[in-house]
């Protein structure tokens, strides 16, 4: 075909055969909308080689109160779990997840089949290139397309070392095009399953009920744990106030302020009859909330704690992101604001919300350079995750999906693929990457063919298409988000109590869902 103008990386995209868009689905989904952020100056506290080490302690006897109220340093200490949210229907299945039949992602699909996902005839994944080269990439565990835009963003932002502790899963499923009312967001779930933070429980781009585009099942949410919204470092560092003390004293000596009045307080509390029958627990009460206070201090007096744009980790020479990279890339700043949270154990889970994925302009460019940048959000999460040394899981998911015709983008940015012609849900797909900081996360199975269908959580037909009968979740939102929930507790090895969480869930009986689940725990 000849040379097509695509649209640019955050140019909103206008579909002739679209409505104008008027919902805040239809903006993001577009490109007209996303999360807009802030780049915060550095401050003194950049100097320290490593500004998570500048910080006070409480004392022995204050840090043995933490757990009597329930105060916790890093969360409910579970796998921390991020979500990327594709608005509009991205391509996930074919062109770079690889989803095959019944015997896994490289049991492959007709050629025609392909075709649909985005692949011509010379590219699909049982050849290989011009030099020789499988049109297969293992390197993180999931078989990915070798030439997988999300993936070549992934290993940009992974290190090689950090690369062979990963594995992942995908799932063949379909969800509606151009709805709001896709329950796909898990995050509820997790947070039932026991992931928590120790500032918030649940985090999202968006200032929606899920946090995210996608709608979170009815029958999961919890109002008590409604998603904060972040979606840059501002929201980050204004989580926490610890008062004027940090401002007129240092912060070892607000703290040290901080444990005397508690002390004092305590002695006060043991002299004082309350004269009620709780008189034990209102002490009790009074007493945590001055620990409460002191151990604000403790960990968020110095403002470098929380503030991601200041930690050498992910912005710097050193840095996942460079100093350019994050000043200029509105989307790199939320991956970060939320990784930072959630992988220190802040937040127990999140939801990164990209819009500008409903890409099929007739162009394969477009979908292209945004997988790209959805990738190296994914992959920045991963390397984040192992340095720090946490374990994390990241789930990716879309409203729907797009199909090919056939024709082909020859432009630089095309590749040689298939042009993105519409919607389909029948070519949708999710998929799930977990790091685990001590190895390669273990697929379940004795033999290859066994964790080969475990690596894959239902099929595809020949033709590209969903099989509905492959799985639960291939043809029911709600039960793709009870699959996602039922492997996070498998890492756990908490499977066993996923009936008892859920009890009107649809996965069927225990033998069912052993086969739904992945791999084995890690934890």
């Amino acid at each position: 075909m000849s040379k097509k103008k695509y649209f640019e990386l955050d140019q909103p995209l206008r579909h002739p055969d679209h409505h104008r868009p008027v919902s805040r689905r239809d903006f993001l989904g577009q490109g007209f909308r996303a999360g807009m952020a802030t780049v915060l100056g550095g401050s003194i506290f950049s100097l320290f080689a490593n500004p998570r080490m500048a910080q006070a302690e409480l004392s022995p006897d204050l840090e043995a109160m933490r757990e009597l109220c329930g105060v916790s340093k890093f969360g409910a200490g579970k796998i921390p779990f991020i979500c990327f949210d594709l608005a509009g229907g991205a391509n996930i299945a074919g062109s770079n997840v690889l989803v095959g039949k019944q015997g896994g992602q490289l049991d492959f699909l007709s050629t025609a089949g392909y075709s649909k996902q985005g692949l011509p005839g010379d590219m699909v994944p049982s050849l290989t290139d011009a030099m020789g080269n499988s049109f297969v990439n293992n390197e993180l565990g999931l078989a990915f397309h070798s030439d997988s835009q999300m993936l070549r963003g992934i290993l940009n932002k992974v290190a090689i070392g950090n690369r062979a502790a990963i594995n992942g899963a995908v799932i063949p499923a379909r969800s509606e095009n151009d709805t709001g009312n896709n329950p796909h967001n898990p995050m509820y779930g997790i947070n039932r399953a026991g992931a928590n933070g120790s500032l918030l429980a649940l985090i999202g781009s968006q200032t929606s009920e899920s946090g995210g585009n996608s709608m979170a099942p009815a029958d999961l949410i919890n109002a008590e744990v409604r998603p904060t919204k972040v979606d840059r470092p501002s929201d980050v560092t204004g989580l926490v106030d610890v008062g004027d003390l940090v401002g007129l004293l240092n912060q070892e000596d607000t703290v040290q302020v901080m444990e005397s009045m508690y002390r004092i307080s305590s002695a006060k509390l043991g002299k004082v009859n309350t004269r009620v029958s709780n008189d034990a627990v209102i002490k009790d009460l009074v007493k945590c909330g001055y620990m409460k206070s002191a151990d604000l201090a403790d960990r968020f007096g110095n403002p470098t704690a929380l503030d991601p744009a200041l930690d050498p980790d992910i912005v710097g020479p050193n840095g996942i992101f460079s100093t350019a990279e994050f000043e200029n890339d509105r989307e790199f700043r939320k991956a970060a604001s939320t990784m930072k949270l959630v992988i220190n154990g802040y937040a127990g889970a999140g939801t990164i919300t990209m819009g500008g994925y409903d890409y099929h302009t007739g162009d394969r460019a477009t979908g292209e350079i945004r997988d790209l940048r959805a990738g190296r959000c994914i992959g920045a999460c991963l390397e984040y995750a192992a340095r720090v040394g946490q374990p994390l899981m990241v789930y990716v998911f879309s409203d729907g999906s797009v199909f090919s015709n056939g024709m082909v983008d020859d432009s630089v940015e095309g590749r040689g693929k298939g042009v993105w012609t519409g919607d389909n849900q029948q070519t949708a797909a999710s998929y799930f990457l977990v790091y685990n900081p001590v190895g390669r996360p273990q697929l379940i199975g004795g033999t290859a063919d066994e964790q080969a269908r475990h690596q894959q959580l239902g099929y595809m037909r020949p033709s590209g298409d969903v099989e509905t009968a492959g799985s639960p979740a291939a043809n029911n939102v709600n039960q793709l988000v009870q699959t996602v929930v039922l492997n996070y507790m498998a890492l756990h090895g908490e499977q066993n109590n996923f009936a008892s969480l859920f009890p009107n869930h649809g996965l069927g009986n225990a033998s069912l869902m052993d086969s739904l689940t992945a791999f084995e725990p890690i934890r």
